[in-house]
């Protein structure tokens, strides 16, 4: 029943300077609006207005209601008045000192692990890419271009070397970093190929959304060893995983020679596509705020000044002792690496 919500904002402070830009629906794919604020903030006000939630974007904090908002949003020391619930959309940053609660796109992250009553987390997998224009059925059994979608600082240093590139072409096949511009676009594309280190890292912090963008592409993922795929696989044609560049190399013999496997994966992605499906989605978004943050928003209101207080102080605290855990742990393994040259 939304008549009884609380407000609920989407708390963006460059939407009124945007205002002449915005876009009109969830689905127009703009570059400018790809970053990470954008992506989850606005995409989510946008797809969960046109479902009819009651909700508003707004460029000032405001004193009263619900609040999400990315976590690049949110001043660092901004703390919760009486009536103001704050969600943090995580993303891949450090949690927020004083929001009450944040969302991860990942169900290996460690703040959900560790989640109780000090830090109340969430997770919600995150939206397929906007405007998605699928591999065009017209290539038919074609297999020639592999594809990385993604900023190409975040592409394992061995798929970067000219000789990586010479590899591929002995094997017939193309490899290309798509343009931002085009990250919508999987028209040409007969598969992705998307690692960010062979050295065994987890990422606890990272999204599946190229695997959710893959399905719905209609194209097979060659992925690194990564919890967010891992987490979300059922079935080993949801994507292959690759931990070495002979795995990859292997791995685009197979597909390009045997077309069979990669029609079973296509159809299988475009079953498990279904579940994040935006609709999908919007319905996760709409329970978590009525089912969650709601009944949240009223305990934090009725909460005595002492309680909110000496929750907002745990926190804090909290987040000090696990910086200088991470400090310690940083300095540790710069001290071994250091040895380990000797």
């Amino acid at each position: 029943m939304t008549e009884k919500l609380p407000p609920i904002y989407f708390y963006l402070p460059q939407c009124e300077d945007l205002a002449d830009n915005m876009p009109d629906s969830a689905e127009t794919f703009m570059p400018g609006f790809s970053g990470g604020v954008y992506a989850w903030t606005l995409q989510t006000y946008l797809r969960l207005k046109a479902d009819g939630f009651p909700c508003e974007l707004v460029g000032t904090m405001p004193a009263e209601g619900i609040v999400l908002a990315h976590r690049d949003s949110l001043p660092i020391d901004l703390q919760p008045g009486p009536r103001l619930l704050i969600v943090c959309l995580l993303a891949d940053k450090e949690r927020h000192l004083y929001a009450q609660f944040h969302i991860v796109s990942n169900r290996e992250e460690k703040m959900l692990k560790k989640s109780g009553t000090i830090w109340q987390s969430y997770y919600m997998p995150h939206w397929r890419q906007p405007g998605l224009i699928p591999r065009n059925s017209a290539r038919g059994d074609r297999f020639e271009n592999v594809a990385y979608f993604g900023h190409e600082r975040n592409l394992a240093p061995e798929l970067k070397e000219p000789s990586w590139h010479k590899q591929l072409n002995e094997l017939g096949l193309h490899f290309q970093v798509v343009d931002r511009l085009r990250w919508n676009d999987y028209s040409d594309v007969d598969a992705i190929l998307a690692v960010r280190s062979f050295n065994n890292q987890d990422y606890t912090s990272k999204p599946a959304t190229k695997l959710f963008n893959s399905w719905h592409a209609g194209v097979p993922a060659i992925l690194g060893r990564e919890t967010s795929f891992q987490t979300e696989r059922q079935s080993e044609l949801d994507y292959i995983e690759v931990t070495s560049l002979n795995d990859v190399l292997a791995v685009l013999k197979r597909l390009r020679d045997d077309k069979e496997w990669r029609h079973a994966m296509v159809e299988n992605g475009f079953r498990r596509a279904e579940e994040t499906q935006p609709e999908m989605v919007v319905k996760r978004w709409r329970s978590f705020i009525t089912e969650v943050a709601v009944p949240a928003y009223e305990r934090w209101c009725n909460a005595s000044n002492w309680t909110r207080q000496s929750l907002l102080q745990r926190q804090f605290i909290s987040l000090k002792i696990i910086r200088m855990k991470n400090r310690l742990h940083s300095w540790k393994r710069q001290i071994k690496g250091a040895l380990s040259y000797r």
